[in-house]
């Protein structure tokens, strides 16, 4: 008898130890409002003109971390790839997605506020927003973007792609 009570103790901590084990990595309990959420800059490697806030964890860490980042009417993000999976949600506004290693917004799905995309890792994705949005990012840190086109990488400092008239060679 107490042979099979240890042996079901025992299969119990097996199974609710990885649940009790992230519970503790969560540490404590944190609501935010949205009117108490604390905007700064965005990440630099983001182009200028967005701000951000960290909800959870830390993007630049081993871990989860859900990061809401604001973005005014106009604002794009030039296509790239993370090295990890990638969790959108719109909170508010309109963002559109594309798919590509080029920017052609005419492919770009426009998501509303309530939408929600995954982009796995790896893949070549752009950003741009139709009106003034928040969107939440939830992914494993350390979290990185890796610009297709390192002359867009707002980190480098490189002058600006030259633009050619049309016609001109």
């Amino acid at each position: 008898m107490k042979r099979m009570l240890l042996t079901a103790v025992a299969s119990m901590a097996l199974v609710c130890g990885p649940a009790a084990l992230s519970e503790t990595m969560m540490g404590e309990h944190k609501v935010f409002l949205p009117q108490d959420i604390k905007w700064g800059a965005a990440p630099t490697s983001l182009p200028a003109g967005a701000e951000a806030a960290v909800l959870y964890g830390d993007p630049t860490k081993e871990g989860m971390f859900a990061l809401r980042v604001k973005l005014p009417r106009g604002y794009s993000i030039p296509p790239h790839t993370h090295s990890k999976g990638e969790l959108l949600t719109i909170i508010s506004g309109n963002f559109s997605l594309g798919l590509g290693a080029k920017m052609d917004r005419t492919g770009a799905v426009s998501l509303a506020a309530g939408s929600f995309s995954s982009m796995p890792p790896g893949v070549p994705h752009f950003a741009f927003a139709n009106e003034d949005t928040v969107v939440q990012i939830n992914a494993m840190g350390p979290w990185g973007i890796n610009y297709v086109d390192p002359r867009d990488d707002p980190r480098l400092n490189v002058a600006p792609k030259e633009r050619q008239a049309p016609g001109r060679d």
